[in-house]
């Protein structure tokens, strides 16, 4: 593969996956039945500011940001491009939306959104332009602290879902099959979109590790 167009396949890679990544997120909170840890913080400063869930999780995710600063952590384009594509790709998301009660469709909504979640993050993952800045408030705090990623990763989101749901966020049946499921997912879709080496280059293969790969925006 000549350069630029592994360039063209990893930009593409990386604004598809973040667009995909805004969209499922839409999708468990139309689905209400649960959202993703970060998502549920975001939908309760969302309740208590009046601002749109897509426009909260911008704000949140530059405030992150400014927290890799202490943690001497370096953005790269994809963790700038994600603190506003997923934002802007969730609010459109929503806006499209039908709104729904009836659980024959929640259900499968939340299903769907589950699976094109773990689409979404194996596609940018793959692209390699960065994490997302919650992504990389986590490994940050593993390098400054000496601790798993896993055990930071853990005592990110516990707080992070105790906050949301004390705000108002919807904690549910969605959170929990998000939490057993993304894992697997992810790292499928990590290889099956896996770019090719550059002509010249070493082939670039998927992490092997579920906990330092499943990295969220």
């Amino acid at each position: 593969m000549s350069t630029q167009r592994h360039l063209t396949r990893r930009l593409s890679q990386l604004y598809a996956g973040l667009a995909l990544y805004g969209a499922s997120s839409a999708m468990l909170v139309g689905a209400g039945l649960g959202l993703e840890p970060w998502g549920v913080l975001h939908q309760g400063l969302a309740e208590r500011t009046g601002l749109t869930i897509g426009v909260v999780s911008i704000i949140v995710g530059a405030a992150v940001l400014l927290l890799w600063i202490p943690l001497r952590q370096r953005p790269g384009l994809g963790t700038v491009s994600n603190v506003f594509v997923v934002g802007l790709a969730m609010d459109g998301t929503l806006a499209l939306l039908p709104e729904t009660s009836a659980l024959t469709a929640r259900i499968p909504l939340l299903v769907a959104g589950i699976v094109l979640n773990g689409v979404a993050t194996g596609l940018y993952i793959a692209a390699r332009f960065g994490p997302g800045p919650r992504d990389g408030l986590m490994t940050g705090l593993h390098q400054r602290t000496g601790r798993s990623i896993r055990l930071m990763r853990t005592a990110v989101e516990i707080t992070v879902v105790a906050t949301g749901f004390a705000l108002g966020g919807t904690v549910g049946v969605g959170t929990v099959l998000y939490a057993l499921s993304i894992g697997p997912l992810a790292q499928l879709f990590l290889r099956v979109f896996a770019v090719p080496a550059a002509s010249g280059s070493r082939t670039v293969v998927a992490g092997a590790r579920p906990e330092g790969a499943i990295l969220r925006p």
